[in-house]
């Protein structure tokens, strides 16, 4: 369980149990969604937000918490990309989400552990000290105030880093609980447990959730990370990745005293959050892999050993993952879902900067709903582009790849008495491919394997005991359910036995 799951519970709301109608309906309750069903409450819009499992329990839950408008290396190719413009805009709208936090949270009268920190972007190899010169310039050069610099508050020596203030981290959970309250005390209306299947177009949109019910709304926002609607083509235009996460108390005086990333090798992210006992619990990040691929064990033992090796006398004490999808040209896709629609918005693709990026989201898309406009509204517009070609099409290589691939691939045969406890397998089960499962008590489950977004095999995560589709991103538990999208129905069940000899796909891959 995250640090942030643990240490801010919430009591259940209900599920949508009846048809309903509204002005705006919100279909995601991450910070993205909570973020614009607030916005729209404090305007007068009448507001239902309809959540497929609970209030900032999905992305929002599992990050690490940083509000900055210095994502890695970003405005140096914005600038070559989007012009000094778009850069200036790209920075003024991330900066004016940090500051945003802050003053709702004050307004709020919420202790969510709100600091200010400086942010950093640094590099140990002398041969990216180029690269971050030329960020420093671009950055400065699009309002923030930034600037190269060779000293961290990092325990080990860097060859150079950005350096921008006026940043800020905090308690993403306690904060979207606040605001959460809020929306209900201004006659927003919060569903859990309530996945949305279908959505229907038109002056009037009719979501209906998987039990039936039928919200029918004015407007609708799919704020679920990844779309569940692809009418958008979103599964060809981002590249979904899960990063590791491990978390480790550590004396005050080991707090570096800011938050940092680094783009080098497997990338490192590194924060910490004040803990009651006066310490500061570091968290680190970083292992980046597609869902489905990889070997997730290893990788947890390559953090956990970075962690101790910079930070000694570390304890682990915390580990989780969080899954980010990356839009085509930097910048995320905020706006009409797509070209032609009036009444159906999205915010998705924020790459990983999803605290900055869902406020500024929710601002954006208020604003729009409204009638207002904002500066940088025509710099989110998700309208593919010439620019995104390169992008799609490494992403449709790889999802074709997959899905061809895997139902190829052959392995060292076994059947279900072949699993280890924990582990699990895609094997053929009466000709089919079966994701096959066996729990820490010997429990066998077998399900399709065949994700039911758009049919490529799942694989199996063993770090995390899950399902996973390598193509874009679904994730479901060892029973079938959805645990995340796009994906909207179950792995069907299958008799686990008997088995045939033939495995499909060879071996556990993480």
């Amino acid at each position: 369980m995250s640090y942030w799951m643990e240490t801010a519970p919430a009591a259940p709301r209900p599920r949508l149990d009846a048809d309903t109608a509204t002005d705006v309906a919100v279909v995601g309750a991450g910070i993205a969604g909570l973020a614009t069903a607030w916005e729209l409450a404090r305007a007068g819009r009448e507001v239902v937000v309809l959540e497929a499992d609970r209030v900032a329990a999905g992305v929002s839950g599992h990050t690490t918490a940083k509000l900055s408008a210095l994502h890695t290396l970003v405005y140096d190719r914005l600038r070559r990309t989007r012009g000094p413009e778009g850069a200036m805009l790209y920075a003024q709208s991330q900066q004016d989400a940090v500051e945003h936090v802050a003053d709702v949270a004050a307004e709020l009268g919420v202790d969510c552990e709100l600091e200010g920190r400086p942010a950093f972007t640094w590099a140990d190899d002398p041969k990216g000290v180029d690269a971050l010169r030329a960020e420093a310039l671009a950055a400065e050069e699009a309002g923030l105030d930034a600037s190269f610099v060779t000293t961290t508050g990092l325990p080990f020596p860097v060859a150079g880093a950005v350096r921008v203030e006026g940043q800020a981290q905090f308690h993403p959970r306690k904060y979207l609980l606040a605001l959460a309250a809020d929306l209900t005390a201004h006659g927003g209306r919060v569903f859990e447990h309530t996945r949305v299947t279908e959505l229907d177009e038109g002056d009037t949109c009719r979501l209906t959730a998987e039990n039936g019910r039928v919200v029918t709304a004015r407007h609708v926002v799919v704020a679920t990370h990844y779309p569940v609607f692809d009418r958008a083509l979103a599964f060809a235009r981002l590249a979904v990745h899960r990063e590791l996460v491990v978390a480790a108390p550590v004396g005050a005086a080991d707090d570096p005293g800011g938050m940092f990333i680094t783009p080098e090798g497997s990338k490192r992210s590194v924060r910490t959050a004040p803990l009651p006992d006066g310490r500061r619990l570091l968290i680190v990040t970083g292992e980046s892999h597609t869902p489905g691929t990889g070997d997730v064990p290893a990788a947890y033992e390559r953090l956990e050993g970075w962690t101790r090796e910079h930070f000694p006398g570390a304890e682990i004490t915390h580990r989780w993952a969080a899954q980010d999808a990356d839009p085509p040209d930097l910048v995320p896709l905020v706006g009409h879902l797509r070209p032609g629609t009036r009444n159906v918005w999205v915010a998705t693709g924020f790459g990983g900067w999803g605290m900055s990026g869902g406020v500024m989201a929710g601002r954006l898309l208020a604003a729009r709903i409204t009638g207002e406009e904002l500066p940088w509204q025509d710099l989110y517009a998700p309208v593919p582009g010439v620019r995104e070609a390169p992008a799609l099409l490494k992403n449709q290589a790889n999802a074709a790849r997959h899905f061809v691939g895997d139902r190829l691939r052959s392995g060292r045969e076994r059947d279900v008495a072949d699993l280890a406890p924990g582990t699990g397998a895609v094997l053929r089960l009466d000709g089919h491919p079966c994701a096959v499962h066996r729990a820490a008590d010997g429990t066998v489950r077998a399900v399709s394997a065949r994700c039911t977004h758009l049919g490529c095999l799942v694989a199996f995560n063993e770090a995390e005991q899950t399902w996973e589709c390598p193509c874009h991103g679904s994730r479901f538990s060892p029973d079938g359910s959805v645990l995340q999208g796009p994906a909207t129905e179950p792995l069907a069940p299958r008799e686990p036995s008997p088995p045939s000899p033939d495995p499909v796909d060879g071996a556990s891959e993480g």
